[in-house]
């Protein structure tokens, strides 16, 4: 066990005050960090972990930080800027270091411990194994769930992704439904075998994991592994002359035989599985790729984007250390191919032969057929990162351009837009959409359904939705002036109203009333003539509706649009469905919950039988019977 030592206590009365604004604190508490191997903590103004990271000398790492601010990415600047206390764990070596770090990042998820940019860029396919029957589902955000969920990814191709999930969910019987479709019964997905009746427990838990462990190994890469162990399963099956479950895994196998079908890289030495990375990169970012070949053939193609303030071979280990700290010991390969030589490969190799149980190697290959796999991933990773040159280029113009026409001081890095979505006041709602660096980022979304009581059915009033939306909105930090601005990502730099002067008067009026009319700036966008206004201005900015700051405003407006719109009719759609229902005597509204929770759909309530009605909650013989005779009134006649 390594020896754990915790940096002393600072007085409370200077933990608010961050160190780049006391030199002396800084200092004396640089001294206090020894020159050994171990793990050091970056805590802000109130006591939150921001960063973790390590090192075999931790006095001169953490020294770097506050050496050179120059060489220092945009986001590790702003980390140092928030930093108010440093605390540090001394282990024996720097491999005890690397295992304790990953699980301290797991364990506390640090803000500015996050490799990728952007999490929405790639996408992750996600296994609840913290449910009794897990779920298998493609997420763009892997910061979310529980710590016994399992993400596998980031992809590059999601489409081939989605293809090969399908296919999963073909080839096995797995839960095709996030939420059951009735309480009592399964569905027609049990009926065509595609689901082995989860929601009504016709599969034990244990029984299920067997299949979802199955499904796992082809996003593991160990599809060919898989197809082995069926294969035997198969012959075991048809010798016990089983023949109805040996056809079933033959199937089976020929699914999975199909998912490499359109392989088109073969290569040879297929005994060994091994990793092949390789990066590109520009000024600013760096563009990786992580190729994974298993017996002979590439089965997955991972993508990640870094800072580029790093070496190339920094930034390999920091990518390989975070890509494997979460893998299982059975998805580490037994070679790993670099493009660079790693700073400290021996070290890394020696934690990942630990965990897998047998020896890894990291090889740097300058010849032959590896040193050819290492120039094609290279080679991928350069059109990657010429595609995502010219649309940041083109993001980056937008937000320029945004920033000279509203004199902003700095480029808006995160726009919030926002709509108001109804009929003539019915189903009124709200969307909250949110645009980084010039790109949606769809984790950010919000819905509202608008509470105010004079919105109704023949009553709108948009300019008092967008007051409450707002005031919803910023509430907590009205609430607490002390919560951070600046640094804090959910802080936007600027505020898109989707109207005219009328709805930026009220989102302003709301905001002064909030004390925020001086933190935040706030611009709407008409429709007509796609103008631009400011607050107390009565006539708009003077710009070219084609210009790219009024063209980055405009997509920002139309995905705050479309995301109203979508959700209005599906509360509309909702309200469809109740609407029948209200017309059934003895069917109150709080009765109507019920009998749509139970069966899912108005389709299933007029195709249930009074004895299926009855079943529901609150749903007693004579209103399972009255409901019945509404949807079959010539049964009723037939009486």
């Amino acid at each position: 066990m390594p020896d754990i030592q915790t940096g002393t206590e600072v007085a409370s009365v200077n933990k608010t005050l961050p160190l780049v604004k006391a030199p002396e604190r800084l200092e004396s508490r640089l001294q206090e960090i020894p020159p050994e191997p171990g793990v050091y903590f970056m805590r802000d103004s109130v006591d939150r972990i921001i960063y973790i990271g390590k090192s075999r000398k931790l006095r001169s790492r953490v020294r770097s930080y506050f050496r050179d601010a120059q060489r220092l990415s945009d986001r590790i600047a702003m980390m140092v800027k928030q930093i108010a206390e440093i605390e540090f764990i001394v282990t024996d070596t720097e491999a005890e270091a690397l295992a304790l770090e990953a699980n301290l990042i797991k364990q506390h998820q640090p803000y500015f411990n996050v490799l990728l940019k952007d999490d929405k860029k790639y996408p992750y396919v996600c296994i609840t194994w913290s449910e009794d029957y897990p779920r298998i589902f493609i997420t763009r955000n892997r910061r979310q769930g529980k710590k016994e969920d399992k993400f596998y990814g980031p992809y590059t191709d999601s489409r081939l992704l989605r293809n090969i999930l399908r296919l999963s969910k073909r080839i096995f019987a797995l839960r095709q439904r996030p939420q059951p479709l009735f309480k009592d019964r399964t569905c027609r997905n049990y009926d065509l075998a595609r689901c082995p009746g989860v929601c009504q427990n016709l599969i034990s838990p244990e029984e299920y994991r067997k299949t979802v462990q199955k499904v796992a190994m082809v996003f593991q890469g160990r599809t060919q592994e898989l197809i082995d162990i069926l294969t035997l399963q198969m012959q075991k099956s048809a010798e016990a002359l089983n023949f109805e479950s040996a056809a079933r895994i033959r199937d089976q196998i020929v699914g999975l035989k199909s998912l490499n079908a359109d392989q088109k890289v073969s290569l040879p030495d297929d005994t060994v599985s091994r990793d092949a990375i390789a990066l590109a990169a520009s000024e600013q970012q760096a563009c990786i790729q992580l190729f994974q070949i298993r017996a002979g053939q590439l089965v997955g193609r991972l993508g990640f984007v870094a800072d580029a303030h790093a070496e190339p071979g920094a930034i390999l280990q920091r990518v390989l250390e975070e890509h494997y700290q979460t893998a299982d010991s059975v998805e580490i390969p037994a070679e790993i191919l670099v493009q660079h030589e790693l700073p400290d490969g021996e070290m890394l190799a020696l934690v990942l032969s630990e965990r897998k149980g047998r020896k890894v190697t990291l090889v740097a290959p300058q010849r032959q057929v590896k040193a050819e796999l290492i120039e094609m991933v290279e080679r991928n990773a350069e059109y990657e990162l010429t595609r995502m040159q010219k649309l940041g280029d083109r993001n980056a113009q937008a937000m320029e351009d945004l920033a000279a026409i509203l004199d902003l001081p700095d480029l808006p890095h995160r726009i919030e837009g926002y709509d108001i979505s109804h009929i003539q006041g019915a189903n009124a709602v709200a969307s909250q959409v949110v645009f980084i660096d010039g790109n949606p980022a769809k984790q950010y979304y919000r819905h509202y359904k608008i509470k105010n009581p004079t919105v109704t059915a023949g009553h709108s009033d948009d300019f008092a939705s967008l007051a409450e939306v707002i005031q919803r909105r910023f509430r907590k930090y009205a609430q607490d002036p002390q919560l951070p601005r600046v640094g804090n990502p959910d802080w936007p730099d600027l505020i898109m109203i989707d109207g005219g002067k009328g709805q930026l008067s009220s989102v302003v009026a709301v905001l002064q009333e909030m004390n925020l009319i001086e933190e935040l700036r706030v611009v709407s966008l008409a429709k007509q003539r796609e103008e631009i206004f400011l607050p107390g201005e009565s006539q708009p900015l003077p710009t070219d509706s084609e210009q790219p700051g009024v063209q980055l405003v405009r997509r920002l407006r139309d995905e705050a649009h479309r995301f109203a719109v979508s959700f209005h009719r599906q509360q509309r759609s909702e309200q469809l469905r109740r609407s029948r229902l209200e017309e059934i005597p003895g069917l109150g509204y709080h009765r109507q919950k019920q009998i749509l929770a139970h069966f899912r759909s108005l389709d299933y309530i007029r195709q249930a039988t009074p004895e299926q009605l009855a079943k529901a909650p609150g749903i007693g013989t004579r209103l399972a019977q009255e409901i019945y005779d509404y949807f079959h009134p010539s049964s009723k006649d037939d009486l």
